[in-house]
């Protein structure tokens, strides 16, 4: 290797020099459990205790040994990962498992078709262009009913079966032609005129605020935050943010957004008008907990106002469980606890089980299009070694009659009496825990005007919880992150291994900084060891 290529910093430079700031630049070489090992100074390993579980991504903790004994296996065997365009019945097993927990969970029968991908971000695009492929059929298909109507009354007309009354031009807000002309074709020129507007209307998305659903092309456009969103605005797709829980705006949206395509249809010898609503919206995106935007978990009321914007508009509704779903919220859904159904679902992250880059799309059975199956693919998607993974993740959640879930549940709860006991100790500094199961946000009060130099400086570059994060892992050999939104909120999002002494080391160490913020000591900080 080259020395000279291996000594400059060429694996995004700019980030690595930002973690350096907060002391957050540091290789670990070793993962077991809760715990990540790092290199000291000595050539010694440094434990240091991993709350930020991969984004989400490690409800089993590192290397777990069943999973890694059956990736071994797989491996050894020469499982293949590339053998597209074949049988994959091992897909369809997983996508039958999947199906069977979503169906017990939710209540629901019908069956769920499986697209799978590498990342959840990936995920969310095959789910929008899936949605955006069945818009588009959908206005086709209604599209050619209404030319068939056409065809129909003009046939009618011509055979003196039906008229036109004069208060079809009034409804269409035209004039009635002069005598002589065709009234027949005026009033179909003036329907075609009407529906031309909503036919050719660019597809319409909705999401919630606060909601990040990837950093790719189409899907950072769902993303609220603007810093990621604004600078690609002109290659995205149209999308409108609301605040979570107000039906009285999605009212108003369904109403401004909304249209209707006319269809002509003979009835009593005349030609009259029938209305059909206008597939213009595409899809609702949401997460059951947002992760990114600050640990918030949808309220009942939210996932009711969503439900009633879908019947209101058929609008399809995703459901983004890629951070909060595969058990960590203590099932397998953490939208099925809100009784909120989804057209899709999304899930990522926990499937891998940790080692294998899993992802998959779920589309109900009422929304699919085979299709899509022809115009969407992914190189290594759906590859006998992640879908085993997966299957092995799925039997370890589904064993002992689901003791997984129960775990993730009451660590979780444990881990929330331990926050919300911190937060009660320092409420001048601790503004609010959130979060269900192990996925939980500690947020503190804003720093902004703090007369510690760095801590408010800090505080209005958007720093403050990296700054935090790296005096927990200096001083703590604690590892968390705040979350990409807020940053004054820092996220816990351990295995269901957690230990009580664990939960104990976290609370000495969230006490230590919340006395430092609460003290103004910045003097104390330690981000380098």
């Amino acid at each position: 290797m080259n020395s000279d290529y291996a000594a400059t910093e060429l694996a995004e430079p700019n980030l690595r020099a930002l973690l350096g700031t907060a002391g957050l630049d540091v290789e670990y070489v070793r993962g077991e459990g809760n715990t990540l090992f790092r290199l000291g100074a000595d050539g010694q390993e440094i434990p240091v205790l991993d709350f930020a579980g991969g984004y989400g991504s490690l409800l089993f903790g590192h290397s777990h040994p069943e999973i890694i004994a059956r990736a071994r296996q797989l491996l050894d065997e020469g499982t293949p990962v590339h053998a597209q365009f074949s049988s994959h019945p091992y897909a369809n097993r997983l996508a039958a498992e999947l199906n069977r927990i979503v169906h017990r969970e939710t209540g629901t029968t019908e069956p769920y078709y499986a697209t799978f991908a590498n990342s959840g971000a990936e995920a969310i695009e095959a789910a929008v262009k899936h949605a955006e492929l069945d818009r588009v059929l959908r206005l086709g298909e209604l599209l050619e009913r209404i030319a068939a109507g056409a065809e129909r009354a003009r046939e009618a007309v011509a055979d003196g079966s039906a008229v036109v009354p004069d208060s079809l031009f009034t409804r269409l807000r035209t004039e009635p032609p002069a005598a002589g002309q065709d009234r027949t074709e005026a009033v179909l020129a003036a329907v075609a005129a009407h529906n031309a507007e909503p036919g050719s209307r660019p597809p319409l998305f909705l999401a919630l605020e606060g909601g990040f659903h990837g950093k790719l092309m189409g899907s950072v456009q769902l993303t609220h935050n603007p810093g990621y969103r604004e600078p690609f605005d002109a290659l995205g797709v149209r999308t409108r943010f609301v605040p979570e829980g107000r039906a009285d705006l999605l009212k108003e949206i369904a109403a401004e957004e909304g249209a209707t395509l006319l269809e002509p249809v003979v009835e009593d010898g005349e030609i009259r008008l029938a209305e059909h609503r206008a597939p213009v919206f595409c899809a609702f995106l949401l997460e059951p907990i947002q992760g990114e935007g600050g640990i918030r978990p949808l309220t009942q009321e939210g996932a009711r106002a969503v439900d009633e914007f879908r019947a209101a508009t058929g609008c399809p509704v995703v459901v983004d469980e890629v951070q909060s779903g595969m058990g960590r919220t203590g099932a397998l859904l953490a939208s099925a606890a809100l009784g909120l159904r989804g057209d899709y679902y999304v899930l990522a992250k926990s499937l891998g089980g940790g080692i294998a880059k899993a992802s998959v799309m779920l589309v109900h059975e009422s929304c699919y299009r085979p299709q899509f199956e022809l115009v969407h693919s992914s190189t290594f998607a759906k590859d006998s070694f992640s879908c085993h993974i997966a299957l092995k993740v799925l039997e370890l959640l589904e064993a002992d009659g689901g003791s997984a879930y129960r775990r993730a549940a009451e660590r979780g709860e444990a881990l929330k009496a331990m926050l919300d006991r911190v937060r009660l100790a320092f409420p001048t500094v601790a503004a609010e825990v959130r979060g269900r199961g192990l996925m939980l946000g500690f947020e503190f009060r804003d720093q902004s005007d703090s007369p510690d130099q760095v801590l408010g400086e800090a505080a209005r570059t958007g720093m403050i919880g990296y700054v935090l994060a790296g005096h927990l892992l200096h001083a703590h050999r604690i590892r968390t992150f705040p979350t990409a939104s807020a940053p004054h909120t820092l996220r816990f999002e351990p295995s269901l291994l957690l230990t009580d002494e664990e939960i104990g080391r976290l609370e000495t160490a969230l006490t230590d900084v919340c006395a430092l913020v609460r003290d103004r000591a910045s003097d104390r900080l330690v981000t380098s060891s």
